[in-house]
């Protein structure tokens, strides 16, 4: 456990190389570290002088000690997008939900390469929940600074997402995945691009949009898959070099977050690029809202309001890790209410069954 020397309720969590990393949450809360959490820093709140304040940060991407962007969660002009080039000083305002009073904003993510790019360069998605029937679902080419609606029928759902998080949005080069739940049923999106869709160059790109129905919890308006993660496994041919094959391994955690204790239907897995989804055949042991695979350790992490599980046959069955009270990870960080941030020790991980 570290001490991030606040008691905001933090839901935004973005490692950047384990020694530098960024949390938000309630409050206008910004958190920052460059000493794998030894320290953390508070930033200056975003609108501070106005209604920062009253801000609930519940995503965070960075890409450096000096540049991220957060995301503010709440209804109408209350979800907004903020990014900083000076390490937290000071804060742009980028993006304004376009919808109030409706609308509220549920998960972000721009390419990681932004931080090669200008400032007027860079692709992203921004989700929230429906407006009129549709999910709003928006685009940037120009890292951030404009957004542009996309509309398309499968759009149009009777549920939304959930501002957990900031995993509803999985992006592997052109493939992009969204998941929502509630009390219908529980929803993958898929959305592919062609073209040079990451170039700030009005460029044509064509956009394929897929629906898959996902084996997590739903019935309820509390219920359904919460965050996904996806990793690719490239098969080398006996030379080492040369790529046989690539693999893509999907995972899907949610539950119903009124049930922290319920197991049944808190997991799926796909090893079929995400084509078909099965449940796990033993699930985590409890609603989950954080999913992340770790490389080093060859194995997945999920973890929710009643603890952690871990998975080493990608997703097919999980086992305990701890009963902590968590929100987001981005690894090797943890977070969750009452401003808790924790720090995985490897070495203390169970071992494999």
């Amino acid at each position: 456990m570290q001490d991030s020397g606040t008691a905001a309720g933090l839901r935004g969590i973005d490692s950047v190389d384990g020694t530098v990393a960024w949390a938000s949450g309630t409050g206008g809360t910004v958190l920052k570290t460059t000493d794998r959490g030894a320290h953390w820093q508070k930033c200056a709140v975003p609108d501070g002088d106005k209604d920062g304040a009253t801000l609930d940060f519940r995503g965070v991407q960075a890409w450096d000690a000096q540049t991220a962007i957060v995301m503010a969660s709440g209804p109408g002009e209350k979800s907004r997008l903020y990014k900083t080039v000076d390490g937290c000083k000071t804060w742009k305002l980028l993006f304004v939900n376009p919808d109030t009073p409706e609308g509220f904003f549920d998960s972000f993510h721009l390419m990681i390469e932004q931080r090669l790019l200008s400032e007027d360069e860079g692709f992203g998605l921004l989700m929230g929940d429906p407006v009129q029937g549709e999910l709003s679902i928006f685009e940037t080419r120009d890292g951030g600074n404009t957004w542009r609606r996309l509309h398309d029928p499968l759009l149009k759902v009777k549920g939304a997402a959930f501002a957990a998080s900031n995993q509803c949005i999985r992006s592997m080069n052109a493939t992009n995945d969204f998941v929502i739940g509630g009390a219908l049923e529980s929803t993958h999106l898929r959305l592919n691009y062609s073209g040079t869709y990451w170039l700030n160059d009005n460029s044509p790109i064509t956009r394929t949009w897929y629906r898959k129905r996902l084996p997590i919890a739903s019935g309820a308006e509390s219920a359904g898959p919460f965050a996904i993660g996806a990793r690719a496994e490239l098969k080398y041919a006996s030379d080492g070099n040369t790529v046989l094959n690539i693999m893509f391994h999907g995972i899907a955690v949610g539950g119903d977050y009124t049930k922290p204790n319920e197991s049944t239907g808190t997991a799926a897995f796909s090893t079929t690029g995400s084509e078909h989804w099965t449940a796990s055949a033993t699930p985590p042991h409890g609603y989950r809202s954080t999913v992340q695979w770790s490389d080093s350790l060859k194995l997945w992490i999920t973890a929710g309001t009643n603890g952690s599980d871990i998975s080493r046959d990608d997703g097919k069955t999980w086992q305990p890790l701890d009963n902590g009270n968590w929100n987001a990870l981005s690894l090797p960080f943890i977070v969750g209410p009452n401003g808790r941030i924790g720090r995985l020790d490897a070495a203390a991980l169970p071992a494999s069954r």
